[in-house]
């Protein structure tokens, strides 16, 4: 869908909006907020019989317990041994450790109405249909759908199979991005399954794109475009001080016009950042974001290099001789891959710059975009 005018405008909703705190409601609301009770359920309210204070909820095994958060000495605490500047740092640290609790905090209630409605980017359930399954993505399955009688991406995730922080969380970060290069935000339908919805890409991802096409239809002009499209939306969100962390040609979809749009923002994060060791996709990833989990604008050019690879070469798997665990080693000693059969050399040599060792050495977004740009009179059918 290559028209977003149709998609409102809203303001931002921060990840920190608390979706786990239903302020004033009673011991027997919460109870039944938080049915089934599946153990590691969770919300916080405001304490009923000690105002200023306020009382966390958690779930095990088929019933609820209640403890009582104490506001003392500007600190908030449970039980007088660990002491928390605000109630978001209280539920992270019982996240990570049950510190007591009978069980930590797995899966969190959100208040009805929450951050997303009170921006005005909650969607009445009632108002989407649901399609058949696209594919899966990071959380759960993608669905096509219908929204005002226009087609629709359905991201949907069962609350009661998992933490549902990670995947508001790339709702919430959408909120704050708008760009004719980056898949738009529609909304979000609170419920069960919680959808977040998207603008609609007819044609996929990027990787089958070019997979199922190959040389004899895709033409030099339509990677030009394709490369200039993902460096804009790159652009646009180094200049908001995002880092994307999973670029790569299968996060790239493309719309009907065939206008590609970086979509999968659910390791996006906003500034230098550090990331828990995990699964990472090494072959896409800088080397001191695998050896020191350093990400930054310039790790993203690092990917955005690769990206290019992918895409000269129709869609190869890079480092296509290299196994994934000796692919640092390898770019360490000073290899890097070699350029696509009939990759045009100015191309080539942006992947070169992106892949300097140094990040400090890569170019910005913003410079990639001016090199792309001055190679369109060459490409121009």
């Amino acid at each position: 869908m290559s028209d977003n005018n149709w998609v409102t405008r809203q303001p931002k909703v921060k990840v920190e909006s608390m979706i786990w705190f239903h302020g004033k409601i009673s011991r027997e609301e919460a109870e039944q907020l938080l049915k089934p009770w599946r153990t590691g359920q969770y919300l916080v309210r405001e304490s009923t019989h000690f105002p200023g204070d306020y009382t966390l909820c958690v779930c095990i095994s088929g019933k609820v317990e209640h403890y009582h958060v104490i506001y003392k000495d500007r600190k908030l605490t449970i039980d007088e041994e660990g002491f928390f500047d605000d109630l978001t740092k209280l539920v992270e640290h019982y996240k990570d450790d049950a510190d007591g609790l009978v069980s930590h905090l797995i899966t969190p209630v959100p208040k009805k109405g929450y951050a997303f409605k009170e921006k005005g980017w909650a969607i009445n359930r009632n108002e989407i249909t649901v399609g058949k399954v696209l594919g899966s993505g990071q959380f759960g399955e993608v669905k096509e759908g219908e929204y005002k009688n226009k087609k629709v991406a359905l991201k949907a995730m069962n609350e009661s199979q998992r933490n549902l922080d990670p995947f508001l969380a790339e709702a919430s970060i959408m909120t704050q991005l708008r760009h004719r290069n980056l898949v738009q935000l529609i909304g979000v339908a609170l419920g069960n399954p919680v959808y977040i919805v998207l603008e609609f890409m007819a044609k996929g991802n990027l990787l089958d794109y070019l997979r199922s096409r190959g040389r004899a239809v895709v033409t030099k002009k339509q990677q030009l475009d394709f490369s200039k499209n993902i460096a804009a939306g790159m652009n646009y969100l180094e200049t908001k001080k995002f880092i994307h962390r999973d670029l790569a040609a299968r996060n790239i979809l493309i719309s009907e016009d065939d206008t590609a749009k970086v979509s999968d923002f659910g390791l996006a994060k906003d500034d230098t950042v550090t990331m828990d060791s995990g699964k990472i996709p090494v072959k896409w990833t800088a080397p001191e974001a695998v050896r020191k989990n350093q990400y930054s604008a310039k790790s993203d050019v690092w990917s955005f290099g690769v990206l290019l690879w992918e895409l000269y070469s129709f869609g190869r798997v890079p480092y296509p001789r290299v196994p994934a665990d000796n692919v640092i080693a390898y770019i360490e000693e000073g290899c890097r891959m070699q350029a696509p059969e009939d990759c045009p050399d100015h191309i080539y040599k942006i992947m070169e710059q992106c892949w300097y060792l140094n990040p400090e050495r890569r170019p910005t977004f913003s410079r990639i975009c001016d090199l792309l740009e001055c190679l369109t009179p060459f490409f121009s059918s």
